[in-house]
């Protein structure tokens, strides 16, 4: 039976998992061995909406202590610079996915053209508001959002909760391993010391230190869909006149593309690329000419995307970078971290702390199935977009492997974006469901043959609604207004007073 539980390192995925465990498993003792030799790559940390979920309502953490120590600020989608059209909108909400009983077709096929004020918070998005505003003034803080968090301060609070919660937190640097029957018998750590449990948690980030060090596990590589492996990191100050964006931003570059997250006072920007196509010294050139503000840091941030082919092996689950990366694109990380480890949790306590080899292969099967479905939701950015012609995109738009999700592909360009496309995706624990998808299919207009011609009443009532929701969207709230908001002593969330 599971009686102690170790997990190595001290980011966020590691601190994530140790409360994560502790707070609905509180008879297990959990200890988090994490190195202060290690640095932190220090880039923002950019979610989806599954992170709030998790903090909140899984883990029960109050809301206005998390925004006064983590000081996060809103993300209510990501902005494509992207596609023939130029750019668009991806929103959290349900903007091309739905259809209104006035309308005899789905929404996507209304918006071959223009999709923006397609929805609430994409009319709020377009108008760089974060909320509707209520009608006392203050902002109406909807569901449909994610964070933006400075990668330092949110690992501060994690630790903060996990010693609250009971979880002991130890400095160390791990020097071997021992293996034994069940898989990893004992931790040594540099100062001597001997430490064992019956169940590791493998966080130590890309050194993947059990899993992929000791345990020798296979990496299953995704370098035939996504193609970049490199970022150069820089940002700055955030200058008076400059609003808090409300989104992440996603830009192409000539040989791959450049994010843009948004802090209170800082700005953060990365330029993740393919060094095949491009130098590191000319990456940075490139991203220094068109960010003239950013500091560029030194140092060239190296990764893989792929993930380990068993995340759970004898008695190790590897969590985050340790059990797999997929390019910064869409912010997968985190929203992987904690819909895998719900599941590890659910397994742990179904088991009774005594999960059968079954059980395993179960839960690797399915953590499998949704690194695979995020690497082809990732594959369509890269296959569609035809916003530029270096020869990195030329590459991107014919090599790309899309393989394992042609028959959704040949469905949307015989049928367009009907919700009957749901039944050719592949089905996992991801966030981004059809609507994803659909965003970038619409997005980056690729051609389909069963066009709608809407009649003139038809575009009157699409045109009607679109309306409601810029009128909706132009009395909005900027995040400058909406942090003053909740940051005053007297605002209250009504979800934390309920408990």
């Amino acid at each position: 039976m599971i009686q102690e539980v170790l997990v190595l390192g001290g980011g966020s995925a590691g601190f994530i998992a140790a409360i994560s465990i502790k707070r609905k498993i509180p008879q297990l003792k959990v200890l988090v061995v994490r190195s202060t030799a290690i640095g932190v790559i220090g880039v923002g940390e950019s979610t989806t909406p599954n992170f709030p979920r998790h903090l909140f309502e899984y883990l029960g953490i109050s809301r206005k202590r998390f925004y006064e120590l983590a000081q996060p600020t809103w993300k209510l989608g990501i902005r494509f610079l992207w596609g023939a059209r130029g750019s668009f909108d991806y929103t959290f909400n349900l903007q091309l996915d739905s259809h209104y009983e006035d309308l005899p077709k789905p929404t996507g096929y209304y918006c071959d053209d223009d999709f923006n004020d397609a929805s609430l918070p994409g009319a709020l998005m377009r108008r760089d508001m974060a909320f509707p505003r209520q009608q006392d003034g203050s902002p109406e803080i909807h569901p449909w959002h994610a964070f933006h968090i400075e990668n330092k301060k949110f690992i501060e609070i994690l630790e903060i909760v996990a010693k609250e919660e009971g979880v002991e937190v130890t400095d160390g640097k791990v020097t071997g391993t021992e293996r034994g029957d069940q898989g990893i018998a004992a931790v040594h750590l540099e100062d001597g010391r001997r430490l064992t449990a019956d169940l590791f948690i493998d966080a130590s980030g890309f050194r993947s230190e059990l899993l992929g060090k000791t345990l020798e596990e296979p990496f299953v590589s995704f370098d035939k869909s996504l193609f970049c492996s490199r970022a150069v990191i820089g940002g700055w100050e955030r200058g008076p006149d400059e609003p808090i964006l409300p989104y992440t931003t996603a830009e192409t570059m000539d040989a791959g593309w450049a994010w843009r997250i948004d802090h209170e006072k800082l700005i953060n920007r990365g330029y993740v690329y393919c060094p095949e196509y491009i130098s590191d010294d000319e990456a940075a050139a490139e991203f220094q000419r068109k960010n003239p503000r950013a500091k560029v840091e030194p140092r060239i941030v190296n990764f893989r995307s792929g993930f380990y082919q068993r995340q759970w092996v004898d008695n190790v689950v590897a969590f985050g970078n340790a059990g797999g990366f997929v390019e910064p694109l869409e912010s997968t990380a985190i929203m992987i971290l904690c819909s895998h480890i719900q599941t590890l949790v659910d397994f742990l306590k179904h088991a009774d702390l005594q999960p059968t080899p079954t059980m395993k292969r179960l839960y690797n099967d399915l953590t499998a199935n949704t690194w695979d479905d995020i690497r082809q939701f990732l594959s369509l950015h890269y296959k569609f977009n035809g916003k530029l012609d270096t020869p990195f995109w030329k590459v991107a738009r014919e090599e790309t492997d899309v393989s394992g999700i042609q028959d959704f592909i040949d469905f949307y360009q015989e049928n367009g974006p009907t919700g009957f496309a749901r039944y050719r995706l592949p089905r996992s624990q991801n966030d981004f469901g059809l609507e994803g998808f659909m965003v970038m299919m619409v997005g980056n207009q690729v051609p389909y043959n069963k066009r709608h011609k809407a009649t003139p009443q038809e575009l009157q009532i699409w045109a009607q609604k679109k309306q409601l929701f810029a009128q909706q969207a132009n009395r909005g709230i900027r995040s400058e207004e909406a942090l003053a908001y909740v940051k005053h002593h007297g605002w209250q969330w009504n979800a934390d007073t309920r408990k």
